[in-house]
């Protein structure tokens, strides 16, 4: 017996394909979120540790390791970076030659 399952193409970001109006923001917020916990696991600091470094009460911290962001604002997460050792740069350029081009934002992690 054989199981048709349905496959739906997804658009690259979870947060758009579920519906969410800010779903831009929150796919940036997550890649800045991911980021911070690979850095804080390479450093091999605690959640404590990390927390005292970066100037986020340890709960708030763990919340946004797990994705639980929305009260933490993009600004913060760079600043979190920042406290970690790492350079931010933000490079606004053009969008698309399309006379009505949206531009897009893309976090880049070298």
């Amino acid at each position: 017996m054989s199981t048709k399952v349905e496959i739906e193409v997804g658009s690259g970001n979870v947060y758009a394909d579920l519906g969410y109006d800010d779903a831009e923001e929150m796919r940036i917020k997550a890649g800045l979120a991911m980021k911070i916990g690979e850095i804080i696991k390479r450093k091999h600091y605690t959640q404590m540790e990390a927390a005292a470094i970066v100037g986020l009460p340890q709960p708030k911290l763990s919340g946004l390791l797990r994705g639980q962001f929305r009260g933490i604002s993009e600004t913060k997460m760079i600043e979190v970076l920042n406290a970690l050792g790492r350079d931010v740069q933000i490079i606004v350029g053009r969008a698309s030659r399309k006379p009505a081009a949206k531009g897009r934002t893309t976090v880049i992690y070298a």
